[in-house]
C-alpha cells in the first residue's frame, strides 16, 4: 500500500502539525504534498519528503499564502497522485480538493469544514463593509468548497463536533478518530513543591479564541492568570490585562508541562474543534474550565474533570471562578480521562481504519472492473 499525505500550508506548528508527525511515524515513506512550505517556520517538516505546488515560486506565498485568495484551489488540483494507492488529506481548507484517479483511495482527515466560509464566517467578517466587499469571493469559494467536499472517498472527523459540521455543511458521513496527545510527556506532577496558584490559558491569540473573556474575568476577581501563546490579538489583549495577568509568549514543551502541572485549572473560553490544550491539561491531572460548546462537551465532565460555563460571557465565567476550588477535583481521574487520546491509541485506530477501508476499496474496485 503506497501512501501519500497532503496538507494545506506548511508555515506554522500546532495541533494539525502534531497529527502530521504522528502519521509520519505510521507511514515514514509517504511524501507530504502542500501548496507552500515556509522552511523557516516549518522546521519540523524536515523529516518529510515535501512536494510543494507552483505557488512556492510566487513572491511571498510561502509566508503569506492568504495574499493569493483562491489560488490554492488550483494548486491542489495540479498535483498528480496516480502513483499512490491511498492519499490522506489532512485539512481545514483546500487540500480536500485534490483530484485522484478511480484506483486511488482518498481519505480526508477533516480538522473542520473551512472555518471562514462556514461555521465561523461571522467571526471572520464582522465589519459590514468587509463582509460586503468580500461576498463575491466568499460565494465563489463556497461553491468550490462544496464541489471539493464531494471528492474524498472517505471522511474522518477529529471529534464528534466536527462530525456534525461535516454533515451540516458537506452532507458527508464520517467516522471519528481523535487526534493524539503525548500522554507520556504530559503527566501529573510528581514532586510536592507548591508554587503560587494561577489559572492558565494555552491558545493562539486570535479573535475567535475569545481570550478577552478569561482576561476580563480574572481582572474582575483579581485572580492570577498566565497566558501561553502568540497571535494577531496580542496588542489588544495586553491592553486589557490587569496586573494579575502574565503573558508567557511561546514556551518550550518542558516549560509548558510545568505550567500545566502547577496551575489551578486551564481556562478555555473558546469553542474548540478538538482542543489539544484541554487534553494536555487533563493528562497533567488538572481540571478544565471551558465554554459549554464544541469538543469541550466531549472531554469535560462537570464536577469531576472540570466545569462548563454558558453563555460565552465574562459573567458566566466569573460565576464559576468566584467559587472554584481546585482541591475538589481528583488529579488521577483527570489524568485517566486523557488516556484515550494517547499516541499509541491514535496510531492503532488510524492504521486499523486505513487498512480496513483500503481492503474494502480494493474489493469494490475489482468487482466493478
Amino acid at each position: 500500500m503506497k501512501v501519500a499525505l497532503c496538507y494545506d500550508h506548511l508555515n506554522k506548528f500546532g495541533g494539525a502539525e502534531r497529527v502530521l508527525l504522528s502519521l509520519h511515524e505510521l507511514f515514514p515513506d509517504a511524501p507530504l504534498y502542500s501548496a507552500v512550505i515556509d522552511k523557516r517556520q516549518a522546521t519540523w517538516a524536515r523529516e518529510f519528503k515535501v512536494r510543494s505546488s507552483f505557488m512556492q515560486r510566487l513572491p511571498g506565498a510561502a509566508t503569506r499564502h492568504e495574499r493569493y485568495p483562491g489560488l490554492p484551489v488550483f494548486a491542489f488540483e495540479s498535483f498528480d497522485f496516480s502513483e499512490f494507492d491511498v492519499v490522506i488529506s489532512i485539512t481545514s481548507a483546500e487540500a480536500k480538493g485534490i483530484v485522484t484517479s478511480p484506483d486511488t483511495l482518498h481519505i480526508c482527515y477533516c480538522l473542520t469544514p473551512t472555518r471562514y466560509l462556514w461555521s465561523h464566517y461571522w467571526d471572520y467578517f464582522k465589519r459590514p463593509l468587509l463582509r460586503k466587499l468580500s461576498l463575491p469571493v466568499v460565494s465563489l469559494l463556497r461553491l468550490w468548497d462544496g464541489f471539493a467536499a464531494a471528492r474524498p472517498d472517505r471522511y474522518i472527523a477529529i471529534s464528534k463536533t466536527i462530525q456534525r459540521r461535516i454533515w451540516k455543511y458537506y452532507r458527508q458521513n464520517s467516522s471519528v478518530i481523535y487526534p493524539s496527545v503525548d500522554t507520556e510527556k504530559f503527566q501529573p506532577k510528581v514532586d510536592k513543591i507548591k508554587l503560587d496558584p494561577y489559572f492558565l490559558v494555552v491558545s493562539r491569540l486570535v479573535t475567535y479564541k475569545h481570550i478577552e473573556i478569561a482576561i476580563k474575568a480574572c481582572n474582575d476577581l483579581k485572580l492570577p492568570l498566565r497566558i501561553v501563546g502568540i497571535g494577531s490579538e496580542f496588542g489588544k489583549l495586553t491592553a486589557l490585562a490587569g496586573h494579575t495577568i502574565k503573558f508567557m509568549g511561546e514556551v518550550s514543551d518542558k516549560e509548558l508541562v510545568r505550567l500545566y502541572q502547577n496551575c489551578k485549572a486551564l481556562i478555555a473560553p473558546q469553542e474548540e474543534d478538538f482542543g489539544i490544550s484541554m487534553v494536555e491539561a487533563l493528562a497533567c491531572g488538572k481540571p478544565v474550565i471551558a465554554f459549554r460548546s464544541g469538543a469541550a462537551c466531549e472531554f469535560v465532565t462537570p464536577h469531576v474533570t472540570g466545569e462548563l460555563f454558558y453563555p460565552q460571557s465574562v459573567g458566566a465565567l466569573t460565576e464559576i471562578l468566584r467559587t472554584f476550588a481546585a482541591s475538589q477535583y481528583n488529579s488521577r481521574l483527570c489524568s485517566e480521562s486523557a488516556e484515550r487520546f494517547s499516541s499509541l491509541q491514535f496510531k492503532r485506530n488510524f492504521l486499523h481504519y486505513i487498512e480496513k477501508e483500503w481492503e474494502q476499496f480494493r474489493q469494490t474496485a475489482s468487482v466493478t472492473k
